[in-house]
């Protein structure tokens, strides 16, 4: 969706932009009817998918207390939260910024009990704050999914199968999902013999494959040239199943590095049993940014949008942080930027399916609504207009009515010598054309819309 078309942002640019986007904030959105259209069809397209996996919606609240919910955000999290005072209590409240660890303490404080693993879902929005000149949007649309309460290669599998599925229910084909292991990149730093502070750096620069900032830490920390070589070959080691051997001949017998690429080897054995490992590009540097991740982590990239569409890995050790330790996975879609994607690959269409027109004079209301009624109740999409003066006098304004909503039929009432029982059906010209008009009994009107004339069902 072109999104100069399709959305309301606000923002700096010209003079005339800013004096369209100054009514609302910087790096939020309205969204406009055809792009509002796209996203709840891609939602519904999305949660159909993942139901028929038996994965239910949870509705988080918009805003939490900082002190409870930051337990589990990291600290770069914190720092870009919306913070607002509760009239009520004194406390300040957080808009969310993060659905993971909302996800975690909802689990935490209130399902614990329930039985695992639990199988859940959302659709929610995100707000952080991002400096203007970032080109970040602050408001940000999400679906995902959280399979909780099992620390197993299967479940990993499971979420990874059902990412790529999902993605290729949207009408995703060309994407990839670059696929890690926190524990092997962790693994390489601790052996390196870092301080703590390096090893955050590194970290740090790992996660935004920054690799002159980690050049730097790694000769300030004066790590071995040979070890230094492998963290910095690792980060840019990339490609197949192949990678797995390379990094096992890294790995060596330390047990911090062999576990990691076990697991990864495990796990990419069932997503090719599943028929999706063609979809999987195999990063032994990947690094989310989030802290509280601890396993497998991954992200996805399309051909078509140079930023990541979305991502999640394994945390284990989150929920834990608001009372009850469970072993967790999940992933999060930025639902704008798959938009983009679906449509730089073929436009949605900008306009629903055809509609129809029901106009009627004042004196002709009831009629007019109650085969309105009956028309969308066969699930058709249905406009009512009321005209003042003569049909003769209104078909023009009419016609135009029915143009700009899109209705390839119009049925008109109260037409000077047409029965109170009868009606005009309006088909409007193309090209100029003169619009073709056809007197029908309004009982017939359904059957005549569905191509069956004479009222013959």
């Amino acid at each position: 969706m072109p999104r100069r078309l399709s959305r309301q942002m606000g923002g700096q640019g010209s003079a005339t932009v800013n004096a369209e986007r100054s009514l609302i904030p910087i790096g939020t959105a309205t969204l406009l009817p055809d792009a509002a259209h796209r996203i709840r069809h891609l939602e519904q397209t999305f949660f159909h998918c993942i139901g028929t996996w038996g994965y239910r919606e949870i509705i988080p609240p918009t805003f939490e207390f900082l002190d409870v919910l930051s337990a589990g955000l990291p600290a770069d999290a914190l720092e870009k939260c919306f913070k607002f005072a509760d009239w009520t209590t004194g406390r300040i409240l957080v808009l969310r910024p993060d659905v993971t660890a909302q996800m975690a303490r909802i689990v935490a404080m209130g399902m614990a009990g329930h039985g695992t693993p639990l199988r859940l879902s959302y659709r929610t929005t995100v707000f952080r704050y991002e400096p203007e000149h970032a080109g970040r949007e602050r408001e940000i649309f999400q679906v995902g999914v959280e399979l909780i309460g099992e620390d197993t290669p299967a479940c990993d599998a499971e979420i990874l199968t059902l990412l790529i599925e999902s993605l290729k229910a949207l009408g995703l084909t060309d994407f990839t999902v670059s696929l890690g292991h926190v524990g092997f990149y962790q693994g390489l730093l601790a052996r390196s013999g870092l301080s703590e502070s390096g090893r955050q750096a590194a970290e740090l620069a790992a996660a935004g494959k920054d690799i002159p900032k980690l050049e730097h830490v790694l000769a300030k920390e004066r790590v071995p040239r040979h070890e230094a070589r492998v963290i910095l070959e690792t980060l840019c080691r990339y490609g197949r199943k192949e990678i797995l051997g390379w990094g096992k001949s890294i790995a060596g017998r330390d047990r911090f590095l062999t576990g990691p690429i076990d697991r990864l080897s495990q796990v990419y054995h069932f997503l090719e049993q599943a028929g999706v490992a063609e979809h999987l590009l195999i990063d032994l540097g990947e690094f989310r940014g989030f802290q509280y991740y601890d396993g497998l982590v991954f992200d996805v990239f399309s051909a078509h949008l140079g930023s990541a569409l979305g991502g999640g890995g394994r945390y284990n050790h989150l929920i834990g942080r608001f009372g009850h330790n469970l072993p967790s996975t999940g992933f999060a879609l930025d639902v704008d930027r798959i938009v983009s994607a679906c449509d730089r690959m073929q436009p949605f269409p900008s306009k629903p399916v055809a509609s129809i027109l029901v106009a009627s004079p004042p004196t002709h209301y009831k009629a007019a609504y109650q085969i309105a009624q009956a028309l969308r109740n066969e699930g058709r999409q249905v406009f009512q207009e009321i005209y003042d003066k003569s049909y003769r006098s209104a078909k023009t304004t009419l016609l135009k009515q029915a143009l700009h909503a899109g209705a390839a039929t119009l049925v008109v009432m109260g037409v000077p010598r047409i029965a109170a029982h009868e009606c005009l059906l309006v088909i409007p010209g193309t090209n100029g054309a003169a619009p073709n008009e056809h007197q029908c009994a309004l009982a017939n009107v359904p059957s005549i819309l569905s191509g069956k004339p004479n009222g013959d069902r």
